[in-house]
């Protein structure tokens, strides 16, 4: 048996940084999609993931915007165990044609389909996770193409093992952080959320180690309250864990044309819609939390409700701002009050349903 190789100490005393500039922090996206680490990008099947990662690694490879935003330009390895060929060519020319580009402005743009094919990115032993046959391959290419986004659709085709194994999970997740960080780029991981996801709005898939491993995480998704989808052909992509920037960020898009388009903020009916929304989600976390024996309050602090709300993992995505707006609208439609206990001297305030 061949002895493994010798491993070599990388400690280092921190005083050693004096006098070094500190490097900013790189982002494919800014405030979604980290450089040099994983970010897992779930939706349930038939939102259109696929479709919004390919529109991304078009966006990187020509230097254009992505929904609107700004996009770090560089070549791209796209790779799909899901679409074919025929199905990739399709997607490409309708991005192209809905967008106004061609062909020549995607030359830095790498596809590979693994369709019918095994897609395993790793290999599973009794012990431990390794990289397989493919990941070589692939760490190859980008070794050749020095991409800036490297893109892997979708996880239950390339991940050999129980995706409930936390040990296996984190494993995985290093075995691509490490490609991110040797090939300096970002790795998209493309993945389906469980039933338990879906039910609570959050997007989660097996494993609490699939969200604790990876330092960002989206999430896109329907636009629908209590079952009903107003309009088909909207969604929304939801920051669910950012580890450098700022969890509940959301950004909305219309499938048009056969492509996902940015809109502007929600007016009218969408703007009600949201609205009504963050309502429900403060009216279902402060029942939650006044069956736990936890106050919240009106006021800016510690106990402050939509600063709270907003951090619970039952958000749905209600970002702080929105919780607040919600909590004002409520106050003054008499859905919930505010109630006072304790001496005079020291009074404290907290919010209850109307009625209890």
């Amino acid at each position: 048996m061949q002895a493994a190789p010798k491993r070599e100490s990388r400690f280092y005393s921190a005083a050693s940084l004096k006098g070094k500039a500190v490097k900013p922090r790189e982002w494919l996206v800014g405030g979604l999609i980290p450089q040099k680490t994983v970010t897992l990008f779930s939706g349930d099947g038939g939102t259109g993931k696929s479709l919004l990662a390919l529109q991304l690694a078009v966006a990187a490879s020509s230097a254009r915007q992505w929904i609107g935003k700004a996009v770090s330009e560089g070549s791209v390895i796209y790779m799909s165990a899901e679409d074919d060929d025929d199905e990739l060519h399709r997607r490409v020319d309708d991005i192209l044609r809905a967008e106004g580009r061609n062909y020549d402005d995607i030359a830095g743009m790498t596809l590979r389909s693994l369709a019918g094919e095994d897609a395993l990115l790793a290999v599973e032993s009794q012990v431990t996770l390794m990289a397989s046959e493919l990941f070589k391959e692939l760490d190859s290419r980008a070794a050749d193409e020095t991409p800036a986004l490297i893109v892997i659709d979708t996880l239950a085709d390339v991940y050999p093992a129980n995706e409930n194994d936390r040990a296996k999970v984190r494993q995985f997740i290093g075995i691509l952080r490490g490609l991110a960080l040797k090939r300096d780029c970002a790795v998209l991981l493309l993945g389906h959320p469980s039933l338990t996801g879906l039910a609570s709005g959050t997007g989660s898939s097996g494993s609490t180690a699939w969200n604790n491993s990876v330092r960002s995480r989206l999430y896109l998704s329907r636009i629908t309250d209590g079952g009903y989808e107003m309009d088909p052909d909207r969604r929304v992509l939801t920051t669910m864990k950012a580890n450098y920037g700022r969890v509940g960020g959301e950004t909305h898009m219309k499938w048009t044309n056969g492509v996902f388009v940015a809109e502007v903020a929600a007016q009218g009916l969408d703007a009600m819609a949201a609205g009504a929304k963050a309502q429900r989600v403060f009216m279902k976390l402060l029942a939650t939390f006044t069956a736990q024996g936890r106050q919240v309050n009106h006021v800016s602090g510690g106990s402050f409700a939509p600063k709270v709300f907003s951090e619970h993992p039952d958000n749905e995505g209600m970002t702080k701002r929105a919780l607040k707006a919600a909590m004002e609208g409520l106050l003054a439609s008499d859905k919930i009050r505010i109630e006072k206990d304790g001496p005079a001297s020291r009074q404290r305030s907290y919010i209850v349903e109307a009625g209890q």
